[in-house]
């Protein structure tokens, strides 16, 4: 672990430290790993610890409608419209401590460092913490950035967790109020532009020696729901012509994923992730089975063949095999590019601390920025992590890169401050 560094002062190496305190209970909901649900205990134990660090830094705290802690620093003019600084502090269970937190902590470091110096823009600063991105809790995922961007759409609320607990039920025990959920929208004229800070989940940066890099883009996604229904029998007795086996229909299924998301370009994957099987019993044939399908592409199109692929096979599979399947989409998230503007002033910014010219990527894991797209102009800048590995608890940073990462979310807040946005954000009508 970190140890904090001993002056009080904006740093690489204390965002680091309060990603590490964060990474365990009463933080966490296990005792013995990372996992941070939605609106769990861990979560609102970490909201009350991020709001603290939020006042500290200067800044006012709230937790939105939608259970998001939000942090805003104000400029000089009252309800200035807001830059915006973002990432998730939810994990995947048995994850790591650095997976969106650190984008939430540099957020928080990024505004101490302008607030130590009383520095104050002609626009507000804002960090946001987004309760759910991981989709961990319930089935589908970055349901609250979803909120704060207004595209919820029709979403269903009447969602429940595997435990049977409802969104509902878990929003009240943090006194929020599931009909109010969509009161966490922002509207496009108080939100000019979304900047978020994360570690790569991949291992280009490391292996080609760089600290950051900045994205291009953000890869397009689905995710599926495969239900196959076969038909549950004794083990002993029910013949092996005569089965109509869940699991042997879903394994093949599986295959058939695998299959086509190697057959793609290199930036396709695709990949079965989750897997409940009924009755689970070692002597009955598997009479139920529920998967998870995940597809990713850089671009839409090559997602959207690899998912008429597998929308063609899978029937095919369960026909032959003599088996039901109900395949249904759950989240359709097109190629998100990052805006041009945004990324020129965070390739300078990122030039300017490294003095070389950044790797420039495409993300192939989702970030709430790829939704916060459809509210306002994002950029994302990419830190590596040791050997690539997120979603685990060997995730791990260098201190030395999150320092240059903060170096770098302070220039490009600098360099925005000079933009034709940025500079005019919060004029009195006089002043116009």
């Amino acid at each position: 672990m970190v140890k904090m560094p001993a002056r009080e002062t904006a740093s690489g190496l204390r965002a680091v430290a309060r990603c590490d305190d964060l990474g365990v209970a009463p933080y966490s909901d296990s005792d013995d790993h990372l996992f941070r649900p939605y609106l769990g205990a861990g979560h609102a134990a970490t909201l009350d610890r991020i709001a603290a660090w939020m006042t500290e830094a200067g800044m006012t705290a709230r937790v939105d409608a939608a259970g998001n802690i939000v942090g805003r620093y104000e400029g000089r003019h009252p309800d200035a419209p807001a830059l915006v600084i973002g990432s998730h502090v939810d994990s995947v269970r048995d994850g790591g401590r650095y997976d969106g937190m650190l984008g939430v902590m540099l957020g928080i470091e990024t505004v101490a460092w302008f607030a130590e110096r009383g520095h104050r823009f002609a626009f507000a600063i804002e960090v946001i913490g987004f309760g759910d991105e991981e989709g961990s809790r319930f089935p589908v995922s970055m349901l609250t950035t979803r909120a704060v961007a207004g595209v919820l759409g029709d979403q269903d609320l009447a969602l429940v967790d595997a435990a049977g607990v409802g969104l509902a039920e878990a929003l009240d025990g943090f006194g929020l109020d599931v009909t109010r959920f969509v009161d966490a929208v922002r509207e496009r004229e108080d939100v000019l532009a979304y900047v978020e800070a994360h570690i790569e989940q991949g291992p280009v940066l490391e292996a080609e020696g760089h600290a950051l890099g900045v994205v291009s883009a953000i890869a397009a996604q689905y995710r599926f729901r495969a239900v196959v229904t076969g038909v549950a029998g004794h083990a002993g007795t029910m013949a092996m012509r005569l089965r109509h086996d869940a699991l042997a229909a879903a394994a093949e299924m599986v295959l058939a994923v695998e299959r086509i998301g190697g057959a793609g370009p290199e930036d396709l994957v695709a990949t079965v992730g989750r897997m409940e099987v009924g009755p689970g019993v070692p002597n009955v044939v598997p009479g139920a089975v529920t998967f998870s399908i995940d597809i990713r592409a850089g671009v839409d199109a090559v997602r959207d063949r690899a998912a008429e692929a597998i929308q063609a096979v899978l029937p095919e599979i369960a026909a032959r095999r003599g088996v039901g399947l109900d395949l249904t989409l759950q989240q359709d998230l097109p190629a998100t590019p990052c805006d041009g503007s945004l990324s020129a002033l965070m390739a300078d910014a990122v030039s300017a601390v490294t003095g070389a010219a950044p790797r420039v990527l495409v993300s192939g894991a989702g970030h709430d920025a790829m939704v916060m797209a459809r509210l306002a102009p994002v950029s994302m800048v990419f830190l590596r992590c040791r050997g690539g590995i997120s979603h685990n608890p060997a995730e791990a940073v260098e201190v030395e890169d999150v320092q240059v990462a903060l170096e770098a979310m302070t220039a490009f807040v600098s360099r925005f401050e000079q933009t034709g946005a940025g500079a005019g954000a919060a004029l009195t009508q006089e002043e116009r």
